[in-house]
């Protein structure tokens, strides 16, 4: 079957490093907003740069949260990045309080400033693997990916499937069925991070 990759666009940042990683893997991915688009992807990547009210609002002004929500219905491979991981849960704290998309249990809270020196949570940091998943495949427990946030998911179901130790752990990545997402941006994190898109594309 033809791996057909949408890297979906709404407004947020950093559509072309994923777009990129995933050709330099001999993958063919399109950055689009169109509901025909993916409808007929086979493969639905939800990355972001931004802030998550805005992310939502745009979501909801492009018609898209519906087309999302029956891909994911529907059993398709779907991969969150970053605020793409953050989108998916309910409720968000950034800004005031937003509603997300809902897909999972819990909510999006800021690093806490009385513990934590330095916010965002910038540069290379290791995750612990907790879970088994296709995604893992070849990875090395412990190894370093690339993260820039100064929020993090808070799940209220058994999801987590990486941690990492930020002043403390936070959820860095979740699993359920078909839906993949990783608080780090893989397209940015060398060797491992490619291997994890593969794996993706690939389980």
């Amino acid at each position: 079957m033809e791996k057909k990759i949408a890297v979906i666009d709404y407004g947020m940042g950093n559509l072309k490093n994923v777009k990129n990683a995933f050709n330099f893997l001999g993958y063919s991915a399109k950055i689009t907003g169109d509901f025909e688009d993916i409808k007929n992807a086979t493969y639905l990547v939800l990355p972001g740069v931004g802030g998550f009210k805005d992310a939502m609002a745009t979501l909801k002004r492009k018609g898209l949260v519906n087309p999302i929500k029956d891909a994911i219905t529907e059993g398709k491979k779907f991969l969150g990045i970053c605020l793409g991981m953050q989108l998916l849960f309910e409720t968000s704290e950034e800004f005031g309080y937003s509603e997300g998309l809902g897909i999972f249990k819990g909510k999006v809270v800021k690093f806490d400033e009385n513990i934590v020196n330095l916010i965002p949570h910038i540069g290379w940091n290791d995750i612990e693997i907790l879970k088994p998943s296709e995604e893992f495949k070849g990875i090395e427990n412990k190894s370093f990916f690339y993260f820039l946030h100064s929020y993090y998911c808070v799940p209220e179901e058994d999801i987590a499937a990486a941690a990492c130790d930020y002043y403390g752990k936070f959820t860095a990545c979740v699993k359920k069925d078909n839906i993949f997402a990783c608080q780090f941006h893989p397209e940015k994190s060398h060797k491992e991070g490619l291997a994890l898109l593969k794996n993706f594309i690939e389980s």
